[in-house]
């Protein structure tokens, strides 16, 4: 039964390609090198002055601003069916929890993507692998999650730095739908690249691709959320997506 849940992972990530008018630019025209799912997903996003966001992000981007405000989300979730392309997902390496921290920020070239203060997973071969791949903050966490009914109950507590936990449960409420274009939904969620810097502090880009996210909203009970390097005060707003399929292509460098 796992090898047809693999199959079937690494069938609708290629698959995900066969849509492709959402998209605010076509995918990139050399092949894409990593597919993954991502299943119980919370966004929770919190409005935050854009100047507490300024100095955390590379001067070469703009962060971006809606309703007057950047935004910082946390987002945990369940990597399922991680390949490389033309392989199979790999019993025990390629299934692990993960809770990364974001803002949104956009390229001089105009290209809107996700800026990551920290990705944790659960998984110490997908951080190494990832901070040399993609040269992004991973860390090795202790991360739990347990489904209570509808709830996902989540733990996450990064090794070696006490101090950055997330920990909560959120469940899903009401019915699915796409974020329509321009909204705060997509702003949030329809992002179609990520941004780093290399060693030399030279900026990156690596293109991603995923059909329209299937949004519900949800609740959340949030316990602590000091994983993020920038103080959260109030409550989140919050949506879930049951699943999602990913594929990613490398890094290049943005020319400016």
């Amino acid at each position: 039964m796992t090898g047809l849940l693999d199959l079937d992972a690494a069938q609708r990530q290629a698959r995900s390609l066969d849509q492709v008018e959402h998209r605010p630019w076509p995918p990139p025209a050399r092949g894409w090198t990593m597919g993954q799912t991502w299943e119980e997903l919370l966004f929770a996003h919190w409005p935050i002055p854009v100047e507490a966001v300024r100095a955390q992000v590379p001067a070469k981007l703009e962060v971006e601003q809606h309703d007057g405000s950047a935004w910082i989300g946390i987002t945990p979730f369940r990597v399922t069916g991680l390949r490389l392309r033309g392989t199979l997902p790999l019993p025990g390496i390629s299934s692990f929890l993960e809770v990364n921290v974001r803002t949104y920020v956009r390229a001089a070239d105009g290209k809107p993507g996700i800026w990551f203060f920290s990705l944790d997973a659960s998984s110490r071969v997908a951080v190494e692998a990832a901070r040399r791949m993609y040269k992004l903050p991973y860390f090795h966490a202790r991360i739990s999650a347990e489904r209570r009914g509808e709830w996902v109950d989540l733990e996450c507590a990064r090794h070696n730095e006490r101090a950055r936990v997330f920990s909560g449960r959120y469940r899903p409420e009401g019915d699915v739908f796409n974020a329509v274009p321009d909204s705060l939904e997509w702003f949030l969620a329809e992002r179609y690249c990520l941004y780093t810097t290399d060693e030399r502090g030279t900026l990156q880009r690596a293109e991603i691709h995923h059909p329209p996210w299937p949004l519900e909203e949800a609740e959340a009970e949030i316990d602590l959320a000091t994983i993020s390097p920038i103080e959260l005060d109030g409550p989140p707003l919050c949506h879930f997506a049951r699943r999602q399929d990913v594929v990613i292509w490398p890094l290049a460098p943005v020319i400016p």
